[in-house]
């Protein structure tokens, strides 16, 4: 049994997560911003934790964290179209709990990136999707130059269907989706497996368990 800090502990893979996690018998920290997020949280099974990302800094996040062995970033600022808080939710706020993590004494961090970040945008991408693609591009860069034990999971596009336990997982796939509940599994899988340290990987539905699915990577 482990605790675990998700942080942007309200989204909703971050809700599934906190569950399936909870129901392992580990024990959950959410993070939220606000105090009306905590009853769906707590619904979870998981403890929520006022935490405002983008008022905080390194030093706040540490001691969110407290005693947790994992960090889990999930966090996002949403689909609003405001492309400033792409950069201080999805990029600074992992930048701030990457440093919170190391001053908390935590090597274990796990992060919800999205699929080809790493490509190329053409020319015409609007503003907010390249915001929101180059925040995650770049906290991904800044994890990987980290001394933490790392894993970075890219899922595709994310639909609200069930559990399924059939995915696809590697360094480049073919565009495709994968619900929620398969990520927040996934999540599961890769925080109690130590092989997927050092590991980034995109992730759609396919046709491995996600135990097999996560045996094929190098």
């Amino acid at each position: 049994m482990s605790t675990i800090a998700i942080v942007g502990g309200h989204g909703k893979v971050a809700l599934l997560l906190a569950r399936a996690l909870d129901r392992q018998g580990h024990v959950v920290r959410s993070l939220i911003r606000s105090e009306h997020q905590g009853a769906d949280v707590e619904a979870t099974g998981a403890v929520p934790y006022l935490l405002d990302i983008e008022g905080s800094d390194a030093g706040d996040f540490a001691d969110a964290f407290g005693d947790a062995e994992v960090v889990v970033f999930a966090a996002g600022g949403g689909g609003d179209g405001d492309a400033e808080r792409k950069r201080t939710v999805d990029l600074e706020g992992s930048l701030k709990s990457i440093e919170g993590a190391e001053r908390a004494g935590i090597s274990r961090f796990v992060q919800v990136s999205a699929m080809g970040v790493d490509e190329p945008l053409p020319e015409d991408t609007s503003p907010t999707w390249r915001a929101y693609v180059e925040a995650k591009r770049d906290a991904d860069v800044a994890l990987r130059g980290s001394g933490l034990d790392w894993t970075i999971v890219r899922p595709g596009g994310l639909t609200d269907g069930p559990a399924t336990d059939a995915v696809r997982l590697g360094e480049r796939l073919d565009r495709g989706e994968i619900s929620r509940a398969d990520v927040a599994a996934l999540l599961v899988a890769v925080i109690e497996d130590d092989s997927t340290i050092g590991s980034q990987f995109e992730a759609t539905s396919g046709d491995l368990t996600i135990s097999e699915a996560i045996a094929t990577l190098p």
